[in-house]
């Protein structure tokens, strides 16, 4: 899926890397907002993410996303993350839907955006932690495009929102932010059956790419991200899991979204460093 045009928007004024703000056309879509972290680089091999902000899959959007983005960009990654549709007005399986078509458009445009011999990975924290995992599925379901890595922090991965790190993080709250999430996100009963809508419940996860799964000690999502991480590797996947300690403050930076650096930023972005050293370019097409 190529796209019919390209409109930028404008440029923002940021510290350390570059950002810009446009709108992209998909084929039978309304236009998609992005907005682009970093600058092709004379490094070939490059890292290319397209990145989903959080927020509950209810609500969020590219400035919630940005202080994730900005820790991928200062690797030396170009960023793109994009505003998908909300399941507020588009469930289940709206913004996966619109997902791998930016995807497409992203892989379609990779030596344009990331240099020669860009890398595609994706990238997403909480809700959207689970949109990426999900998107990472369609792509190995489809053969197509061919992905170098996913980068899972602190996924929504279980719809029950029932593991003791969730329990704990809520104080046993039944009507959690992130059981109205997924109430809303899961338009109908059977979508919950659905491996796409929870990739963490999906019986089929091999032949993924190499995946990083990054949470904090007292991250309410601990516990369905490590139990994600630990059968990818039991289907045969290249799987790194970091647990990063409560002095790091990840799961508050986290809800910060655009207001600042964590303090676990330096921690973090060798993580992704190292993530991305190991991990080698896909076959070429």
């Amino acid at each position: 899926m190529s796209p019919r045009s390209t409109t930028p928007a404008e440029s923002i004024e940021a510290p350390g890397v570059a950002e810009c703000d446009m709108k992209i056309d998909l084929p039978k879509r309304d236009p998609v907002k992005v907005r682009i972290y970093g600058e092709r680089s004379g490094v070939a091999n490059a890292p290319l993410i397209l990145h989903f902000h959080g927020g509950t899959f209810v609500c969020g959007d590219l400035d919630d996303g940005r202080m994730v983005a900005r820790l991928l960009a200062d690797t030396g990654a170009v960023v793109v993350s994009f505003a998908y549709p909300l399941a507020t007005q588009s469930p289940f399986p709206g913004a996966i839907e619109v997902g791998f078509d930016v995807l497409e458009w992203l892989y379609k445009n990779r030596t344009k955006l990331g240099g020669k011999g860009a890398r595609v990975f994706l990238a997403g924290e909480e809700a959207g932690g689970n949109l990426a995992a999900a998107v990472a599925l369609i792509a190995r379901d489809r053969g197509h495009p061919p992905l170098a890595g996913q980068i899972l922090l602190s996924p929504m991965l279980d719809p029950c929102v029932g593991t003791p790190s969730l329990r704990k993080a809520t104080d046993d709250v039944p009507q959690c932010k992130w059981a109205a999430g997924w109430a809303k996100y899961l338009g109908k009963p059977k979508d919950a059956m659905h491996p796409y809508a929870v990739p963490g419940a999906s019986l089929r996860l091999g032949q993924l790419a190499p995946t990083l799964v990054l949470v904090g000690q007292d991250d309410a999502m601990r516990d369905e991200a490590l139990t994600y991480a630990g059968r990818l590797r039991e289907a045969g996947n290249e799987v790194q899991s970091i647990v990063l300690p409560p002095a790091s403050q990840w799961a508050e930076a986290l809800s910060q979204g655009a207001t600042g650096e964590c303090p676990c930023a330096v921690t973090v972005k060798q993580h992704f460093r190292e993530f991305f050293s190991a991990t080698t370019p896909p076959p070429a097409e």
